[in-house]
């Protein structure tokens, strides 16, 4: 059997060059953050609602802070409104949540599997708290100053004990007439 040898002149190695694997950047977030047992993200910063990050079961959930208001469904709707928008969540799952007045949606998978929606969902959260800041910042001054009018009024808005004259009809309440429920419905008949 014929053997065939193939003498070709030998080419210059190639050099490779490995690149140090850069690292990814670090982003900072200053969030009133805890974790709980089980390993979930517990945002307190908002002024109406918790916000809760679950990276195990892929949800985000928003509790009322105290009590269930109309604000708080407002700040609700804001915040999964801002992670559809942004691509975190799937605005179709967006729903009630098992407690009262809580609300949930499921975080999206990422395509290649590589990505961490969590993590996406915690920056996207703390862009939403920033967001709304200047609004609660605001509420919190307007109460602020209420509540000094009320406990340390101008000399404009107060009166001295002895500068108002007495009359003999003062106020809005006028004696003589009965103020109950059922004192008019005469009127009422027929």
């Amino acid at each position: 059997m014929p053997v065939t040898v193939r003498i070709v002149p030998v080419a210059e190695p190639v050099k490779v060059t490995i690149k140090p694997k850069t690292p990814p950047p670090t982003i900072t977030l200053e969030l009133d953050i805890r974790k709980s047992l089980s390993g979930d993200l517990m945002i307190f910063d908002h002024g109406d609602i918790d916000i809760v990050l679950s990276g195990r079961d892929k949800k985000v959930t928003a509790f009322p802070k105290q009590t269930m208001t109309d604000f708080t469904y407002g700040a609700q709707n804001r915040l999964f409104s801002h992670l559809a928008r942004k691509g975190i969540i799937i605005p179709e799952s967006i729903q009630g949540g098992s407690f009262y007045g809580a609300m949930e949606a499921s975080l999206q998978e990422a395509a290649d599997g590589k990505l961490n929606a969590a993590k996406f969902a915690l920056v996207n959260i703390e862009k939403f708290i920033k967001e709304e800041k200047p609004y609660y910042d605001n509420v919190e001054a307007v109460v602020a100053g209420v509540e000094d009018e009320f406990v340390d009024p101008s000399k404009t808005d107060s009166t001295e004990l002895g500068e108002v004259p007495q009359r003999d009809e003062q106020g809005s309440i006028r004696k003589g007439y009965v103020r109950d429920p059922y004192t008019f419905t005469y009127m009422y008949t027929i």
